[in-house]
């Protein structure tokens, strides 16, 4: 009952965001209910890719002003954009989160009371007959997108994955440390290797070209450097690092990025057509280069962004777990490296049986990492948007009062990576290939998706 308070309260608190369109809106009630049910950052990143999908799909299947992702422009003329935005969104949320739905608690009542509150302000500006036909057209996008993801391989009871014989460089079952308890073998998402893309050829179309050689002066480089700046009593590692270290893993990936895009969309809204920012010019983009650009709604370009953003994020986390689990690499965690390393065969590595990383360990092999992959894909994807030179702020719903701010998406991602090692869970070769993994990720979902027609 508690957590079933707290939906509501935080659907609501958020249902009057200033200059929110019902795009924006649904977006926030996506990963509102993420957090209430608790969903991985593995899960949400396909659960969000699902709504902003069909959202697009519905929206642009009105207006048709680009290539669909997967259902083709259909929707009748004169019907509602907002409309159709809404059911999508809400019919596809009600199968995820609602009555009977694949996660719990059951949100149903705080998903209709959503979508009441939509239906009256969309009320305020279209007609019930666009109305009635915009939400028929969103819930035929849902149906199919919900169907043909229903054979994606997802599965939330994936098979068990041991690892390898623990030898040395291979991953092995992690302890919770500094936390008690032993994570539970399997949990490391083992399916997400090998789950059908939304827009890249196939998992592995990017895969990197694995960890270094433990011999490597770069295994030795990776691994004093987490040794030193990753453990929980590192006296090298300043207290806005650790602040950091915190506030990147208080959140999934997906919300955190997602939650910057909506910031930074709104302030746009009041204009209705869309135009590129003056951070875009700064960055060498005249508005002159996207004319026709201009014409699309704000209500279409929010949806185009977030699905964008949603997509390539999806993706860059099935190319980051194909990665992680392909046999040549699955590399060990630094906890078990630091501990265990005494004849790898590197006389620049020393190991210390005592080590402890600043929080515990995700029960997943080391490389590639998949925080660092998500933000490459997202970073790359909002520059490409707004401007590599934009400056924003990030908040977190799980680490209230602290707010970071950075002058441009790349500071943001050299945080994240830090971010990683420095809390002792990663060595700095596979935040670095994760990071590529991300922008190859969203580089192919801007040259081959949103083409125009």
């Amino acid at each position: 009952m508690r957590k079933a308070g707290l939906a509501v309260l935080l659907i609501f608190a958020f249902g009057s965001a200033a200059r929110a369109d019902e795009v924006t809106a649904w977006n926030r009630t996506l990963f509102r209910s993420g957090v209430v049910a608790s969903v991985s950052s593995q899960n949400m990143s396909r659960s969000a890719a699902m709504v902003q999908t069909a959202v697009f799909d519905a929206v642009n299947g009105i207006e048709r002003r680009y290539t669909p992702i997967f259902v083709s422009p259909a929707g009748p003329a004169g019907a509602s954009s907002s409309a159709a935005a809404t059911q999508a969104a809400y019919s596809i949320l009600s199968r995820l989160f609602g009555q009977g739905g694949v996660f719990t608690p059951n949100q149903q009542a705080n998903l209709d009371a959503s979508l009441a509150a939509s239906l009256a302000r969309i009320a305020t500006h279209d007609s019930a007959a666009a109305i009635l036909s915009g939400r028929a057209w969103g819930q035929t996008v849902a149906d199919a997108i919900y169907n043909l993801r229903s054979t994606d391989g997802f599965n939330l009871n994936p098979p068990v994955w041991d690892g390898l014989p623990a030898t040395l460089g291979r991953w092995r079952q992690t302890p919770n440390d500094p936390y008690p308890g032993v994570s539970t073998k399997g949990v490391g998402f083992p399916q997400y290797s090998s789950m059908v893309p939304w827009s890249i050829q196939s998992p592995s179309q990017f895969r990197p070209a694995g960890p270094p050689a433990l011999t490597s002066a770069q295994y030795a480089k990776d691994f004093n450097e987490t040794k030193l700046m990753g453990s929980q009593t590192s006296t090298a590692r300043s207290s806005d690092q650790t602040v950091y270290s915190w506030f990147w893993a208080s959140g999934t990936a997906g919300s955190l990025w997602n939650h910057v895009a909506v910031s930074l969309l709104e302030p746009r809204g009041e204009n209705r057509f869309d135009a590129k920012n003056d951070d875009a010019k700064r960055d060498g983009k005249d508005n002159n280069d996207r004319k026709d650009s201009r014409a699309d709604s704000t209500l279409l370009r929010n949806a185009r962004v977030l699905a964008a953003l949603d997509i390539a994020m999806a993706d860059a986390t099935i190319g980051c777990w194909d990665a992680k689990y392909t046999l040549a690499y699955t590399f060990w965690r630094p906890i078990t490296a630091i501990r265990e390393t005494a004849d790898d065969g590197n006389a620049a590595t020393t190991p210390d049986p005592a080590w402890t990383p600043l929080f515990a360990t995700p029960a997943h092999p080391e490389y590639p990492s998949g925080h660092s992959c998500v933000s490459g894909a997202a970073t790359a994807i909002l520059a490409n948007e707004f401007g590599e030179r934009r400056h924003f702020d990030m908040t977190s719903d799980l680490l209230l009062g602290v707010t970071r701010s950075f002058r441009s998406f790349t500071d943001a991602l050299e945080e994240v990576k830090n971010a990683r090692i420095f809390a002792g869970i990663h060595f700095r070769t596979a935040c670095d290939d994760g990071t590529t993994i991300g922008k190859q990720v969203a580089q192919w979902v801007l040259d081959h998706n949103f083409q125009r027609r």
